[in-house]
């Protein structure tokens, strides 16, 4: 089974965190909510990764967010994919939310409840990812 490492961030401010869901032109998952994120290029640590992702997908950089936690890595498999995800996961306090600028990747952005995620159709296992960052 194919194995591929990626990060999702959570931003969150004023007790809710942004879901952004997924563009046509994704590789995967399309049409679906998540959290920014992507692959870990080679070499990265899964910190520098998540900083990449963010700057890419929102346009934030280290002045607009801060690092609230990073989780233990999640385990997905997906059979129908062939793959198993090894999820890196992260909790990001956004700062400056008026400079949040989505690209490509997303359609459509909103910021909800946590405990709202499971109401929304999500990348696999959003949730536990979520609960292993969360307070």
């Amino acid at each position: 089974m194919d194995e591929r490492h990626v990060v999702t961030c959570f931003l969150e401010r004023n007790g809710q965190i942004m879901i952004l869901r997924r563009s046509e032109r994704v590789g995967t998952y399309q049409g679906k909510w998540a959290g920014v994120s992507g692959y870990m290029e080679e070499g990265r640590r899964p910190l520098e990764q998540a900083w990449t992702e963010i700057k890419e997908e929102v346009g934030l950089d280290g002045e607009d967010v801060e690092l609230v936690r990073e989780g233990r890595p999640l385990e997905v498999v997906d059979s129908e994919l062939g793959r198993k995800w090894v999820v890196h996961p992260f909790r990001f306090r956004v700062l400056r939310p008026e400079k949040i600028r989505t690209d490509w990747e997303h359609t459509e952005a909103k910021w909800i409840a946590p405990g709202d995620i499971g109401q929304y159709e999500t990348v696999p296992k959003l949730l536990e990812a979520w609960q292993r960052v969360a307070p």
